[in-house]
């Protein structure tokens, strides 16, 4: 098992976003949290990252306890986060954003290249300013720049925010490969029709609880789901 929440309560002042949560994700797997905005998904993923002190509960990273650790510690446990925003270092190029997201690595440089085999489209920018690039591409190089750390499991926060919905099934298509590369994925996502169609299991989230969990197919058919999360123009064009 990767990750292991129990009980999960934070929050920001004397205000409580995240109220009791317990889940998992297991080795191999990608599992969703999908919720409107505002529902608290961002703020769990803040406390598994180390960037947000959990008020009470536990937090385990491949058996590890998490809890009142440095975000640095993650590295070191092969956990990587892709945050909300891409947060770039956007007067840097594309190869300087990459050096950076593999700076604890000897081998980033031949991690690099295999990165950019992945990504035509960064090979082709590499030395391209990072804040001139389109926001699609701006996401493949915040996934690129996680993966030069060579993680074994990735917390991915919002992926398709602003992006096209081409770009967005572009992007969704690249975190149904890390599956297949043996990467386990912890994918918190405001867009419920692309993390359904890809993930294995989901949480649905609510006021910062978990009111709903399932496999993916199950969910999808559920009528509270459909009617709150995927809307009425929803097709399963992810299968």
């Amino acid at each position: 098992m990767w990750l292991q929440i129990k009980n999960l309560r934070c929050g920001y002042g004397s205000l409580e976003v995240v109220k009791g949560v317990s889940l998992h994700v297991d080795a191999g797997e990608i599992v969703t949290l999908i919720g409107a905005n505002g529902a608290g998904k961002s703020s769990l993923l803040r406390s598994v990252a180390g960037l947000l002190a959990p008020w009470r509960g536990e937090i385990r990273v491949n058996g590890h306890d998490m809890v009142s650790q440095p975000p640095w510690r993650n590295v070191s446990n092969a956990m990587v986060l892709v945050p909300e925003g891409r947060q770039l270092f956007t007067d840097l190029t594309v190869w300087e954003n990459l050096l950076l997201g593999g700076y604890h690595n000897p081998d980033r440089r031949m991690v690099i290249a295999e990165v950019l085999e992945k990504f035509p489209r960064l090979r082709e920018r590499a030395r391209q300013v990072a804040g001139t690039l389109s926001g699609g591409e701006q996401q493949m190089l915040a996934l690129g720049r996680a993966l030069v750390a060579r993680p074994r499991f990735i917390l991915l926060d919002e992926p398709s925010m602003g992006l096209a919905p081409l770009m967005v099934q572009e992007v969704f298509e690249v975190i149904r490969r890390l599956k297949e590369e043996g990467v386990t994925v912890f994918l918190v996502e405001q867009n419920a029709t692309a993390a359904l169609g890809v993930a294995d299991r989901a949480y649905v989230m609510e006021t910062g609880e978990i009111i709903l969990e399932g496999e993916t197919a199950d969910l999808r058919r559920n009528p509270e789901v459909r009617r709150a999360y995927l809307g009425k123009g929803y097709k399963e064009v992810w299968e």
